[in-house]
């Protein structure tokens, strides 16, 4: 079921149940990304969680005006937003690399709403490394963005870096909810602009912030030397209260890679 919710800046924010019984958990997603990716996650925890996943601005089923602000503050507005609506006090959360760092951000404004937190490879760029995010934003525009069918393209991912060691059912979910049928075939949902204005705007302030958050954290990051596996350390030693994981043989898309782990660190984390 998907569900659209009037957020900040005039954004509706698209809200998917991906079922479970027990309290609830939020799975936040990250850039280019959607909330129904996860769902391969939310499979090995529907015994334990009730389990709600939106798609932040600017990607999936949200909807968007012209020249949105597409910052972690806004974000944090978007989690308020569903928090509201589903009458929510306080979230055990899962991010995955923006989705970490929104929840970072959740936390330092709206601390009552996150309880705790498993964040994986949060991008918190310190100030001195702000030029990763106009790397990756370059990568960003350069994404392909439509093909001929859905099938096309998900033999496409499933076939090249950096989706090579990903889950096929996660492939699968990525294309199937993330691409819209057109004339001529199938176009992303979130185009490569509005994902590189997501890098760009990177929130360079929240480094600081976070060393005021006192919800507990739990950080896992590879360490494929990607721009988010290399800060992940350092993010660490920011925030107050926080565990760190490794996970050697993946990359920044770990949870994708292995969601049964990544399931079961939630889990632990925060069940």
């Amino acid at each position: 079921m998907t569900i659209l919710i009037d957020s900040s800046d005039g954004v509706r924010v698209g809200l998917h149940d991906l079922g479970g019984n027990g309290p609830p958990l939020l799975l936040l997603h990250a850039t280019g990304f959607h909330g129904r990716c996860y769902r391969a996650i939310a499979d090995h925890l529907g015994d334990h969680f009730h389990i709600w996943a939106p798609d932040l601005r600017g990607h999936g089923d949200s909807v968007i005006p012209a020249d949105t602000d597409l910052g972690w503050a806004s974000m944090a507005n978007d989690v308020l937003a569903v928090s509201k609506y589903l009458g929510v006090d306080s979230w055990a959360v899962a991010g995955h690399s923006m989705g970490g760092a929104v929840a970072a951000k959740t936390a330092y404004l709206y601390p009552q709403l996150i309880a705790t937190a498993w964040v994986f490879e949060p991008v918190i760029f310190p100030v001195n490394t702000a030029n990763r995010g106009n790397s990756l934003a370059e990568s960003a525009r350069l994404r392909r963005h439509h093909f001929d069918s859905f099938e096309e393209a998900i033999e496409r991912y499933a076939s090249a870096a950096p989706f090579a060691q990903v889950s096929r059912n996660v492939i699968s979910d990525y294309v199937t909810h993330g691409f819209v049928e057109t004339d001529t075939g199938v176009t992303l949902k979130t185009p490569g602009e509005t994902e590189a204005r997501v890098f760009e705007g990177v929130d360079l302030e929240l480094f600081e912030q976070i060393r005021s958050v006192s919800v507990p954290f739990t950080i896992a990051n590879s360490l494929d030397g990607s721009p988010p596996s290399q800060i992940a350390e350092l993010v660490a030693e920011q925030l107050p209260n926080t565990r760190r994981i490794i996970w050697p043989d993946n990359t920044h898309l770990g949870p994708f890679e292995d969601p049964a782990r990544a399931a079961s660190e939630i889990l632990e984390a925060v069940g």
